[in-house]
């Protein structure tokens, strides 16, 4: 895989990909909105692992600040205007939005910031990093998703089920190239994003329906290095996606929100 890039790489999945990656040998460039916490991670990884990182501070749901990790996305090698920047290998669409209010009673304002997080970003930095990749022959887009694609969870399952069928759509395009692209699709995972969203773990399921970070992230490499399309770690969530792709949909929409 060369270089990653990971987008929200400083906390919850994207820095356990960070850790992961980094173990394995990978060089990384990370992308989130707080730059101290960036360098401190960096500085961890690079301790720790001895690899190069990277530090690209962003917001993704500014347009300014995607055009540029675009730029970074879009290197190639070996051209004067590239410098000494390494092409990524890998992309790992990971940063998330969390929002506990409804639709109907939330701002507008943060719906589209969701958007312009969930789906506008993945979308433009998918391409800037195929681009390369194909010219290349060879990559990995890895798009994080969520098992709530199979819902009907407000405008976070709307997003969700935008980017597995864009990834999907890709992976199709992309075979026998020496591209890949693979949707990774937890269920509820122990990081920090429920917290964030003002959302308490303990009033969503019981323990047991809970994955840890380590082991989502082990599961989606290892599918990303099969040239697996769709990753959904757990035997439990195998299930619940199955069990959710045949019920009616009245009863999909009785079930309401599963983030």
């Amino acid at each position: 895989m060369g270089t990653a890039l990971i987008t929200g790489g400083s906390a919850g999945l994207g820095l356990e990909f960070a850790r992961q990656l980094a173990a394995g040998g990978h060089d990384l460039v990370l992308v989130a909105r707080d730059d101290r916490r960036l360098a401190d991670v960096a500085a961890q990884l690079r301790a720790a692992t001895g690899v190069a990182v990277e530090v690209l501070p962003a917001d993704l749901s500014v347009p300014d600040d995607v055009a540029r990790v675009a730029r970074r996305l879009a290197v190639v090698g070996g051209r004067p205007e590239d410098g000494d920047l390494r092409p990524v290998g890998l992309l790992v669409n990971n940063a998330g939005f969390a929002t506990s209010s409804p639709f109907s009673t939330g701002r507008i304002t943060t719906e589209r910031r969701g958007i312009d997080v969930m789906v506008k970003a993945v979308v433009e930095l998918s391409h800037a990093a195929v681009g390369q990749m194909l010219e290349r022959e060879r990559g990995a887009i890895l798009n994080v998703g969520s098992v709530a694609a199979l819902t009907a969870g407000g405008s976070y399952a709307a997003a969700k089920a935008y980017v597995r069928t864009f990834t999907e759509s890709l992976a199709a395009e992309l075979r026998g190239t020496g591209v890949t692209a693979t949707l990774l699709s937890p269920g509820f995972t122990h990081t920090e994003f429920h917290a964030r969203a003002g959302i308490g773990e303990s009033s969503i399921v019981p323990e047991w329906g809970w994955l840890e970070a380590e082991d989502v992230v082990r599961t989606a490499l290892a599918d990303v290095r099969r040239g697996i399309v769709l990753s959904t770690p757990s035997v439990r969530y195998k299930v619940a996606s199955a069990a959710l792709r045949i019920m009616p949909r009245w009863a999909v929409r009785a079930v309401g929100s599963y983030r």
